[in-house]
C-alpha cells in the first residue's frame, strides 16, 4: 500500500512524524506501506522546518514544492499545481492531510479532484468561528475526506451536526490524538536533551537542583511565564498585536514573560512600528519541539493563540490563558485548565494575576485517547485499503 502524506508547518510534522512511526511499527511485521513524504514548502524558515525534521528524526521530504509565502489563494494555488503533478506521478491508495492549514486544504482538494481518497488526521475541530482561515480549511477538508480521523467525541459530534457520518463510503472515527501520542513519546526525550532552560538563565534554584525541583513544583512558585502568537487574526490586526504585547509587557514586570518569536508576528511587529518599547518581554527565537516542550512545562502559565499549546498545556498540567475568542478545543476548558481571555489588555492582565484555583486533572480521564492513536489509524487504513 502506498500512502502519500502531506505536510508544510511544524505542528503538521509532529502529527506526520507520530502516524509514521506507527507506520514503521507496522512494517516491521509482514505488512508493507510505502510512505511518500511531500512538503509543501509553507513553512520555510529553518527554525520552523529543518530544525524539526532534524531533531525527530523525520524522513527527508520525497518531493519539495518550494511555495513559500503568500496570500492564501497564492499559496493554495501553487500548492495544487504542484500536488497535481506529484499525485499523477505517484498513485497512492490514499492521500493524508493534517490539520487546519492551506497545506491541509491544498492536499484534500488536489486528492479529492483527482478521485484519490483522503485521511484528515484531526477531523471534526471547529472553532465556529469563519473569520479564521484555518476554519475554512477545516470545514472543507472534513467535508472532501474518506477517512475522518477525530482527536475527541466531542470532533465526531461536530461532523453529525454537518451530516459527516461514518458509512460504506466514509469512516468516521474517534482514535484519539496523535499529538497526545508525541508528548508522550517526547517528553523525556525533551528533558534530557534540552538545555534551553539552562541557557535562558531560568533555573531560579542552584543548577544541581534545579531540574528536580521543577519536576515537582507546585503552580505559582515557577519563575517565567510562556506566550506565543501567531495567528492571522491577531498578528495582523495592529490594534490587538499591540494591546497583547502590551499586556505581556505589563505582566513581565512582576514576572519574566518568555516569547519564542514566531516569523509572522516579528515581522508584522515591525510592519506597525511594535518592534521596541516592550523591554519585560524576552524575545527568543523560535523553539525546537524538544526546547517548547521543556518551556512549557516547566512555565508558571501560558498565554497562546494556538491550539496545539492549548492541548500540550493540559498535558503538562500548565495553566493556559488563550488569547482568543473561542477554541478548537473545548476540551482543556472543562477541568479549568484554560480559560479564554480574548486580546484585551486589561482582562489578559487580570486574569491572569488572579488564577482560579479550580484546575482538576481526574487520573483515568483521558478526553484526548490512550496515546495509540497513531496505531489505530494504521490499522483502520490497511483494514479497508491494505
Amino acid at each position: 500500500m502506498k500512502i502519500l502524506t502531506v505536510v508544510g508547518a511544524r505542528p503538521q510534522f509532529i502529527k506526520a512524524g507520530a502516524v509514521h512511526r506507527a507506520i514503521q511499527e507496522f512494517n516491521k511485521g509482514k505488512g508493507r506501506i510505502r510512505e511518500i513524504w511531500v512538503h509543501t514548502g509553507q513553512h520555510y524558515d529553518p527554525s520552523m522546518d529543518k530544525v524539526f525534521f532534524e531533531e525527530l528524526t523525520l524522513p527527508k521530504p520525497d518531493y519539495h514544492l518550494e511555495v513559500g509565502s503568500g496570500s492564501h489563494a497564492k499559496q493554495t494555488g501553487l500548492m495544487l499545481e504542484r500536488l497535481e503533478g506529484v499525485l499523477k506521478k505517484e498513485d497512492p491508495e490514499i492521500v493524508t492531510v493534517y490539520g487546519d492549514t492551506n497545506s491541509t486544504l491544498a492536499g484534500a482538494l488536489a486528492a479529492a479532484k483527482l478521485n484519490i481518497p483522503v485521511g484528515h488526521v484531526e477531523a471534526g475541530l471547529r472553532s465556529y468561528n469563519q473569520a479564521m482561515p484555518e476554519e475554512i480549511n477545516r470545514l472543507l477538508t472534513d467535508h472532501l475526506s474518506t477517512f475522518l480521523f477525530c482527536p475527541t467525541d466531542q470532533a465526531v459530534r461536530n461532523l453529525l451536526k454537518e451530516g459527516i457520518k461514518g458509512g460504506r463510503r466514509r469512516i468516521v472515527k474517534n482514535v484519539g490524538d496523535v499529538m497526545y501520542d508525541s508528548i508522550l513519546y517526547y517528553s523525556q526525550m525533551a528533558e534530557k536533551k534540552s538545555s534551553i532552560i539552562k541557557d535562558l538563565n531560568l533555573c531560579f534554584l542552584t543548577p544541581n537542583s534545579c531540574t528536580e525541583r521543577f519536576q515537582t513544583v507546585p503552580y505559582g512558585t515557577q519563575n517565567y511565564y510562556l506566550a506565543t502568537l501567531h495567528r492571522a487574526g491577531n498578528t495582523d490586526d495592529p490594534k490587538r498585536l499591540k494591546s497583547i504585547l502590551k499586556a505581556l509587557n505589563e505582566i513581565g514586570k512582576k514576572t519574566p514573560v518568555i516569547f519564542p518569536l514566531h516569523p509572522r508576528t516579528k515581522k508584522m511587529m515591525k510592519v506597525y512600528h511594535l518592534s521596541s518599547g516592550f523591554r519585560n518581554i524576552k524575545f527568543i527565537e523560535p523553539a525546537s519541539y524538544l526546547d517548547m516542550l521543556q518551556l512549557e512545562k516547566k512555565a508558571k502559565a501560558i498565554l497562546t493563540d494556538s491550539g496545539g499549546v492549548q492541548k500540550e498545556a493540559y498535558w503538562l498540567r500548565v495553566p493556559c490563558f488563550t488569547l482568543r475568542k473561542e477554541t478548537e478545543w473545548p476540551e482543556t476548558m472543562k477541568r479549568g485548565w484554560n480559560v479564554l481571555v480574548g486580546t484585551e489588555m486589561k482582562r489578559i492582565v487580570e486574569e491572569v494575576s488572579h488564577p482560579k484555583g479550580r484546575r482538576r486533572y481526574l487520573k483515568g480521564d483521558e478526553m484526548f485517547g490512550d496515546g495509540k492513536a497513531s496505531r489505530k489509524i494504521v490499522q483502520i487504513l490497511t483494514g479497508h485499503l491494505g
